[in-house]
């Protein structure tokens, strides 16, 4: 499970509108020859079938009091692994209830108190939409690797068009072989074809995205996700006042709440924690991973090689093998890859 929470990022100055991003999020029901049954519409804790133009009117008119240079709402990415989404079968309905029951998670996630009583999910205003496809970003490895094979290739497409309009002499069957031969060399393919920005990834890519206003339900309190404060108290006016938001237990619970409604059995290396553990001490990390039963081991391996993570060739699995060079590799491309919320465990 790979969640990500982002503030609305809408170049220098915030939007006063959600319009924009809710737009982006209909980009899948815009599909021509799509049909509207098979239409994701937009749902929260309650409701099901709820239209774009209602989620942007709800979202614009909770912004009581927020500056100009104030994000009006935040996002939420919840990306199943394909281990995880094998478990949910492929479900919609399923993930809907996933949803709302991790909404119930990033509502006690925050130390906050509304008429002195701790925030549950009903103060949270929010919609919810599962996509069902996720397309080759810039920024993903695979994309980048083949970069230098398809700056070539476009150098040589130009060349032939030079030929075809006379602005340069040239074989152009000779030049188109050349083509065909970049193309197969490409390092990272699909389906027999070179890997580019926006093509669609193969296999089942379902995923949520939540827009949460960043006013409470009653549009009266600030509910920022994205709070520096984790859990602390302070002292205003003379009174003590919880405050903050902590990710890291969201995360987790996150977690927990996947495993116990789908009885899912999660391996070591699926775990928030187990990731989090290897950016602050890899050595940790793999040797955690020697320390399991032969069948969970085997599984780790199998699930790292299969997250599209470019590892080198060796997975550690002695401490004569845990080299600075090793671990540091392999930590750049677990951090890379998740960056582009690519990664798969």
């Amino acid at each position: 499970m790979y969640i990500t929470i982002t503030p609305q990022k809408l170049g220098a100055n915030y939007s006063q509108s959600a319009a924009d991003y809710v737009d982006y999020l209909e980009k899948e029901n815009q599909i021509p020859g799509i049909e509207e049954r098979d239409q994701e519409l937009f749902f929260n804790q309650e409701e099901d079938e709820i239209s774009p133009e209602e989620v942007v009117k709800e979202i614009d008119a909770n912004t009581a009091k927020l500056e100009k240079n104030e994000p009006k709402f935040y996002s939420i990415t919840v990306n199943p692994s394909q281990y995880e989404l094998k478990k949910l079968q492929n479900s919609s309905e399923a993930l809907k209830q996933y949803t709302r029951a991790i909404m119930k998670d990033y509502a006690s996630s925050f130390n906050r108190e509304i008429n002195s009583r701790p925030i549950n999910v009903n103060d949270i205003k929010y919609f919810a939409k599962i996509e069902h496809h996720r397309a080759f970003k810039g920024t993903d490895f695979q994309v980048k690797e083949n970069q230098p094979y398809a700056s070539k290739i476009l150098q040589l497409k130009n060349e032939v068009r030079k030929i075809e309009h006379g602005e340069l002499e040239g074989d152009i069957k000779a030049i188109e072989l050349q083509i065909l031969k970049l193309e197969r060399e490409a390092p990272h393919q699909q389906n027999g074809q070179r890997i580019v920005q926006g093509m669609l990834k193969d296999g089942n890519q379902n995923h949520i995205h939540i827009i949460i206003s960043r006013k409470d339900i009653s549009n009266s309190h600030s509910l920022s996700p994205g709070s520096k404060y984790k859990s602390s108290e302070v002292l205003m006016n003379g009174k003590l006042v919880k405050r903050g938001f902590n990710r890291d237990d969201f995360f987790q619970k996150a977690e927990k709440t996947f495993d116990k409604q789908f009885q899912y059995q999660r391996n070591f290396v699926e775990t928030y924690r187990a990731r989090k553990d290897f950016v602050k001490s890899p050595k940790t990390y793999f040797s955690a991973i020697m320390g399991l039963p032969a069948s969970e081991k085997a599984l780790a391996i199998k699930i790292l090689r299969e997250t599209g993570i470019p590892l080198p060739p060796v997975i550690p699995l002695s401490k004569a093998q845990l080299s600075v060079k090793l671990i540091k590799t392999i930590q750049k491309s677990i951090l890379t890859a998740s960056r582009s919320a690519s990664i798969g465990i």
